[in-house]
């Protein structure tokens, strides 16, 4: 599971190019997808291949991300992943009875406990008597009695109660556990800011174990350990976020470049939202977006795809197609007219960051904003040469074409070497800038960098699970196609097209910059 950080996919050209060869003539590789769709909407990509005998990667992506969030309940995509893993009424359960009582019960404490948080506890924030309505160290009497109550409830469950061999209803880590004795490996999942993926790695005679297990809990998902994975989530977020020299002021940062899409909040959520969920808000949300339509599942290494096919029919046909198709999200990014600055000062090396907004993956300008990107990059790429060996002034550089669904970013960053100031990599910043916005790129420099690219994107298609990932990826954000398109757009872009963009996106009004300064003392 990935941090927020880790969960912003860089560009598009890491993600989802597939293979380019290195030198002319361009013939692409095609990566060869057997595509099929179950009456009830789910679309599966196959991709036999024996270059790793006896085993295959096997996931599914939910088209959902923080996106697709609102204020209120940011951070529930992540907070899904979780869930995913609790188990069914199959799975993860002694008595799944008993079980649901204790959710039911749990549902109600919790639903009386938010209400007074919502209205006595919101109030006396805002009057100024507490600092947090959520922290428990500010609750009145009748919330101190519905926590006591709610973590009753929660150990019994759980089996950490004074009764609790008597009263245990969760067979902890179940899921995991049938995979694992299954000869499974590497099961996990990451949300990102437009998407959610869940993926295992089993040996070719369980794929059908596999195609029962996933099914199951798309079926019958139960939310088990509703309440009490809230910490879970809320410790992430410490250790990820708040525990981080610059993990709070990132997510300032992303609020302030992001002026009105859903980019603007963190894929892992705001700390007051993840305290608020209700089940039923989280019903609605696995009604709308974890339905077979809104769902692609991926298998690639050794097995026969008829019998895969036979199996995911059998077991992936009983899920509903659901009664609403997923919104559709609306709110675009609007333009930025004048420069937006933020002044950093904390216990880390003094950097910079300077961002610019761009264009969503797929748009034409991707292409050549990610080639650009590549051409900075590495030990031979024009930051390290300038920046780092040089100018002297920088212990490392790097830019990132950050193409998402609906828009995009470009970034430079870099930290300082020596006594340099972040002022003085601002400086550097703008002149290796101006160079690319007057002069084209060699074409030498650019067929090494298409040529290095290509070789990058070659290995990262050897293995099972980075090409399972890349197709997940690729169908959620644009289409699997890209996988076979992408090379030869990326291919041709050239010297005027590198050129061209730098002056159209890499302007003053905008960018945002953010310094970050070690604070005296520190």
């Amino acid at each position: 599971m990935t941090s927020p950080r880790q969960a912003r996919f860089g560009c598009l050209l890491v993600l989802l190019t597939g293979w380019i060869v290195a030198l002319p003539p361009v013939t692409a590789q095609q990566v060869a997808v057997e595509e099929f769709t179950l009456p009830n909407g789910m679309q599966f990509l196959l991709v036999p291949r024996t270059d790793q005998p006896n085993v295959v990667s096997a996931g599914w992506v939910a088209k959902v991300g923080s996106v697709n969030e609102r204020p209120g309940i940011t951070g529930i995509s992540h907070f899904f992943e979780h869930m995913m893993f609790k188990g069914t009424d199959t799975i993860g359960t002694r008595d799944a009875k008993r079980d649901a009582d204790f959710r039911a019960e749990q549902r109600k404490v919790r639903e009386d406990l938010n209400r007074l948080v919502w209205t006595e506890q919101y109030d006396r924030y805002f009057r100024g008597e507490i600092d947090d309505p959520w922290d428990p160290a500010n609750d009145t009497q009748a919330l101190r009695v519905l926590r006591g109550r709610l973590d009753g409830l929660i150990k019994a469950q759980q089996g950490r109660g004074d009764d609790g061999a008597a009263t245990a209803t969760i067979v902890k880590d179940e899921f995991d556990q049938v995979y694992t004795k299954a000869g499974g490996s590497g099961m996990n999942a990451f949300t990102s800011f437009d998407l959610t993926c869940y993926f295992i790695t089993v040996p070719s005679n369980k794929l059908e174990l596999w195609a029962w297990m996933e099914s199951d809990r798309l079926h019958d998902s139960v939310f088990r350990e509703f309440y009490s994975e809230r910490d879970v989530v809320h410790e992430e977020r410490r250790l990820r976020t708040d525990s981080t020299p610059t993990g709070r002021f990132q997510e300032q940062f992303d609020s302030m470049f992001w002026a009105s899409c859903g980019y603007s909040w963190p894929v892992i959520g705001w700390p007051s939202d993840l305290n608020s969920y209700t089940e039923e808000q989280a019903q609605e949300y696995w009604n709308t977006y974890y339905r077979p339509g809104n769902l692609v599942g991926v298998v690639v290494g050794d097995f026969d795809a008829p019998a895969a096919k036979a199996f995911i029919t059998r077991y992936f046909s009983r899920l509903s197609a659901g009664a609403k198709a997923p919104p559709p999200v609306v709110t675009l990014e609007v333009d930025q007219l004048a420069e937006q600055r933020m002044n950093a000062e904390g216990d880390f090396p003094p950097s910079v960051e300077i961002r610019y907004h761009t264009v969503p993956a797929g748009h034409a300008d991707s292409y050549p904003l990610d080639m650009l990107a590549e051409l900075l990059n590495e030990r031979t790429g024009r930051l390290y040469k300038g920046l780092v060996e040089e100018r002297e002034i920088a212990s490392g550089a790097q830019a990132t074409s950050d193409t998402r669904k609906y828009a995009g970013l470009f970034a430079f960053e870099a930290e300082t070497r020596g006594e340099a100031t972040p002022e003085a990599l601002e400086a550097a910043w703008y002149e290796e800038l101006a160079k690319l916005q007057s002069e084209e790129v060699p074409e030498r420099e650019l067929r090494k960098v298409k040529n290095r690219v290509a070789a990058g994107n070659y290995r990262r298609l050897e293995s099972n699970m980075s090409l399972l990932v890349q197709l997940a990826v690729a169908e959620a954000t644009l289409d699997w196609q890209e996988i076979n398109d992408g090379p030869r757009k990326y291919e041709a872009v050239t010297a005027a097209d590198i050129r061209r963009v730098a002056n159209e996106y890499f302007s003053p009004t905008n960018r945002s910059v953010a310094t970050f300064r070690r604070k005296a003392g520190e």
